[in-house]
């Protein structure tokens, strides 16, 4: 099954083009444009809607007009109000409006049947050195998490790790420091949202950070794009690490998790309806060539640590199904 944040479908300004990179696209226009793409079965909706006095009903009708559920709901909580943080703002009444947020997120997410709320604090960290009490932004990180897991026990909330931006570090950079707060809050219902070209500008590999994540139970969804590993550029997947895009379904389909491939691209310049049937294009590519791989030969050259022969393996089963894309 194949996703995609809605913002995929939006309009996309950056500190050049302020005036943006095409029109104005409101929560239901982006809904009738992931409608459009035709492979998508589900899609993950920002809040608050646009316009902010969007009915819940009307987001409803439009998803089901489309043939879409939403999968998950996403509150801002980084926009300009908590540009000095949302869970770790040094002044207290903010933080309660972020918890406030997310909590209006999770009544919306439970009327739409979501399967988890996404928390992505973009605006949690720091920007210089002594600029903040690590230990105290940590507690504040914590503590946020954990009083809305608890005040919202049948829902999921899965925490989307990024190393930088907005903030020049985040309090969740990376999949072994977010397992270990989520370890601290001691909670089923939270989990991680491991974000492959987060996981790729962080350092990582993603094939061996969905296999911590899953090792603990804690992997509850997935978003796809590809970068250069030097910035967040949410380019179409497999544009550029296309065999470790390949790893990391491999690593998925190996450990056993069955959840939604979910898009998580930023077409700029780029018609944002092809350029989601790009990604899904790849991504069925590299659902087929997984059946293709020689899992015996595959092991024996891991086992041996043989690179050239691992690579052999790989590249007769992907490229041989690229070829007919």
């Amino acid at each position: 099954m194949f996703g995609a944040g809605i913002w995929h479908f939006g309009r996309y300004v950056d500190r050049y083009a302020t005036d943006g990179y095409g029109p104005p696209v409101d929560t239901l226009g982006a809904i009738d444009l992931a409608g459009q793409v035709g492979e998508l079965s589900v899609v993950d909706l920002t809040y608050p809607f646009d316009p902010v006095d969007l009915p819940v009903e009307r987001v409803e009708e439009a998803l089901k007009s489309n043939g879409l559920r939403a999968i998950a709901v996403t509150p801002e909580i980084y926009t300009r109000r908590f540009s000095r943080g949302a869970f770790t703002n040094p002044d207290e009444g903010v933080r309660r409006q972020a918890i406030e947020l997310v909590s209006e997120a999770a009544e919306v997410a439970r009327r739409l049947g979501c399967d988890y709320v996404k928390l992505w604090p973009g605006q949690d960290g720091w920007d210089y050195p002594f600029q903040s009490d690590h230990s105290e932004l940590w507690r504040l990180s914590l503590d946020a998490v954990r009083e809305l897991a608890t005040s919202f026990p049948d829902l999921r909330f899965a925490i989307e790790y990024k190393p930088r931006e907005p903030r020049n570090t985040m309090v969740f950079s990376s999949v072994a420091k977010t397992l270990l707060g989520i370890e601290e809050i001691g909670l089923p219902n939270v989990g991680i949202l491991l974000d492959f070209g987060h996981s790729l500008y962080g350092g990582e590999s993603p094939a061996d950070a969905a296999r911590l994540a899953i090792s603990r139970g804690r992997l509850f969804a997935i978003d796809v794009n590809d970068n250069y590993r030097g910035w967040d550029d949410d380019m179409v997947v497999g544009s550029v690490h296309l065999t470790e895009t390949f790893e990391f379904f491999y690593a998925l389909r190996e450990a056993g998790w069955d959840g939604v491939w979910q898009l998580d691209q930023f077409p700029f310049r780029e018609d944002s309806v092809e350029a989601a049937r790009a990604g899904i294009r790849v991504m069925k590519a590299i659902h087929r060539a997984l059946g293709l791989v020689d899992r015996e030969a595959l092991a024996a050259a891991q086992r041996a640590q043989d690179a050239l022969a691992a690579q052999r393996i790989v590249q007769r089963a992907l490229l041989s199904v690229m070829a007919d894309q």
